[in-house]
Parts: structure tokens; sequence; C-alpha cells
């Protein structure tokens, strides 16, 4: 029977003991204990691993796993870097009307530095009879859908006026660019129940629009590069749009950090500065398989 590991980046408190697959995870979670095994498969304390582990202690320190550590031998390594955005940087603006011209402003995606960013409206009226919000989402959304979560940044903008007011929102998931989040949706914060038209009815979408990012060249000295499958890390491989530089990892059974992080070119404290929160588990520093890794400096 064969030892496996998987990937986690939230704390883990239950294990998967199931057959020959004790340890398997789904981006930091470990599912629920399943029936124990048969009496025809040896347990885990029956069965040592190949550096003398039995699977019972793997199994115990999985679910106490650990913040990585680096090599003794990256120690002269530099710190992993990315430029921040300046300050005051535009990198996305323009303009919103709904289709029947009941609501205008205009909006600008601002960075703040540090890898912050803020929202910002201005020049807002609307001659309808509720509330009108703002949220950035992933996905585009339609006029008329009906809306169960509002957005990065939801933001109510006010009622009916004809007297143009502004706001500033700084947008939650500070740290991480925000140019995935593609589309700009205005819709109805009325109360729920409130009575009016159902088209304007609570949560649903006034208007579309599409973010267009202008995001500077920022500078990184973590560069991984994929050199191939090897011991350890033998997961596969998603590149990035474009370049063809590797963007995600998904691990495979047995993967350990280290190992992983060779694969790539990068030192362990880089691939943890790409992944923050990432734990293993046991002396070697098993990851949990079957969950995904970032490569990308970008992508944090």
């Amino acid at each position: 029977m064969k030892r496996t590991a998987v990937v986690g980046t939230v704390l883990v408190s239950t294990v998967l003991l199931s057959g020959c697959s004790w340890l398997r995870g789904t981006d930091g979670a470990i599912p629920a204990p399943s029936a124990p095994p048969t009496s025809a498969s040896p347990t885990p304390s029956d069965t040592p691993t190949a550096d003398g582990d039995s699977a019972a202690d793997l199994l115990e320190a999985s679910a106490n796993p650990r913040t990585p550590t680096a090599a003794p031998t990256e120690a002269a390594a530099p710190a992993p870097t990315l430029t921040p955005i300046p300050a005051g940087t535009v990198l996305a603006q323009g303009d919103v009307a709904s289709p029947k011209g009941s609501i205008h402003f205009h909006f600008r995606l601002v960075a703040d530095g540090a890898d912050a960013f803020t929202a910002e409206y201005s020049g807002f009226t609307s001659t309808l009879p509720v509330p009108v919000g703002v949220g950035l989402f992933d996905l585009p959304k339609e006029v008329g859908d009906g809306l169960t979560y509002r957005g990065v940044g939801d933001h109510t903008l006010g009622g009916p006026t004809s007297t143009p007011g502004s706001a500033s929102v700084p947008l939650t998931g500070s740290g991480v660019e925000p140019s995935h989040l593609g589309t700009l949706v205005t819709y109805s914060a009325a109360r729920p129940g409130q009575d009016v038209p159902v088209e304007i009815a609570a949560d649903k979408v006034l208007a579309v629009t599409t973010v267009r990012w202008s995001i500077p060249a920022r500078k990184t000295n973590v560069h991984p590069v994929d050199h191939g499958a090897r011991p350890n890390a033998t997961g596969s491989v998603t590149a990035a749009a474009g370049g063809g530089a590797p963007a995600r990892y998904t691990v495979a059974p047995d993967d350990l950090i280290g190992d992983v992080a060779a694969r790539f070119g990068i030192t362990v404290r880089a691939l943890v500065w790409l992944n923050e929160g990432v734990q293993v588990f046991g002396e070697d520093q098993h990851l949990y398989e079957g969950t995904t890794l970032n490569l990308d400096p970008l992508g944090r």
C-alpha cells in the first residue's frame, strides 16, 4: 500500500482513512472520515513507509500541520519580492448608464500602494425609487439577473437624486491584484419585499459594465520554470495564458515541498511566499494531495 500526500492551505483537523488513500484534500480541506478499512486491508500502523515512518505516524502528523521551513542551504537566497503598483495609479475607469437612462455615474479603480486598491464613484444620479448598489465580479452578468452575492467592494451609492454624489470604497481582498474582476454590476438595493416593480426589486441587476484594466508592469525576482516531473514532485502543471510560464501546480501523492520547489527552480521560501498559509506534515514536509499551488507572482 502506498503513502499519499495532499496539499492544504488552512489548518486541517479531520483525516480521511479509506482503503489505500489515507490523506486527500481539496484546497486545504480534508474530507470527513469514511468507514474503517476492511479486515483484509492492513491498518496504517501495520505499514511502514519507505523512509521508516509508519502510516499511523503520517496520519497523526497530518492532523497537526505546520508552516513549512526552508532548507539551511537556502539561507543565502534573496527574499522574494514584487514591486507594488505606485499609489494613485488609475487601473481602470469608465462611465455607467443603465439601459433606460435612469442611472448615471463614473467609476475609477485606483491603487493605494502596498497592494491595496480603492473603487471611486462620482457623478452618481438616479431617478429610480430604490437605492442603487455596485459590486465587482469575476464573471459577466446580465440586466435582469437576480444576485445572491453582491460582489467585491459592495457599496450602496444612494437613492433617487438629481444632485451628483460620490463615494470611495476600499476593495475587500486587498493584497491581490484585482484585474480578475472584469465586470462592474449596478443593482437594486431595495429592501426585501419593498413594493416596487419586479424589474427593480431587491438584488435585480440594473446595469452591467465591462471593466478594462491597465496594469503597469511589475518586477519580481521569483520566476518559476517547470523542469519536469521528478520523485516527490510528479503533479500536473497549468500554464499561464500567452507566455506559457507555469501558473498552477496540482499536488500528487508523495509530493514534498522541497522537491516541488526544486522542480520549478525556486526556494521553499519563495513557494511559501507564493502560497500564503500553505502547511505541511511529517518530517519530510509532505504536501496534501489534490489541491493547487500558485506559481504566478502576480496571482498572489
